[in-house]
């Protein structure tokens, strides 16, 4: 199933793991990335409450980013490598 999501999710994935430079790796840092992903993720889908409520559509630009970030996020916390991980937290 992880295989499987992961040739699913490799254009994101390759964004992160390209190129062999070196990279400081911490397992908090990918715990941390989960926490990020949840906060992101929680934003999302008050802007989409917020947005149902009043009626108006702007709010659907910020669930949209937050939603994507969230995910983004999430897909390189659990699929990601060690030095994807690493880079998009920008540890080099």
């Amino acid at each position: 199933m992880k295989d499987l999501m992961k040739k699913l999710c490799a254009p994101i994935l390759n964004l992160f793991e390209e190129g062999e430079e070196g990279y400081v790796y911490r397992p908090s840092h990918r715990k941390i990335l989960v926490a990020v992903a949840i906060l992101f993720l929680i934003l999302a889908l008050s802007s989409v409450a917020m947005t149902l409520s009043s009626g108006l559509l702007g709010g659907l630009v910020p669930a949209v980013f937050f939603g994507g970030a969230g995910l983004v996020c999430l897909i390189v916390a659990w699929l990601g490598s060690d030095q994807a991980v690493a880079r998009i937290w920008k540890n080099r």
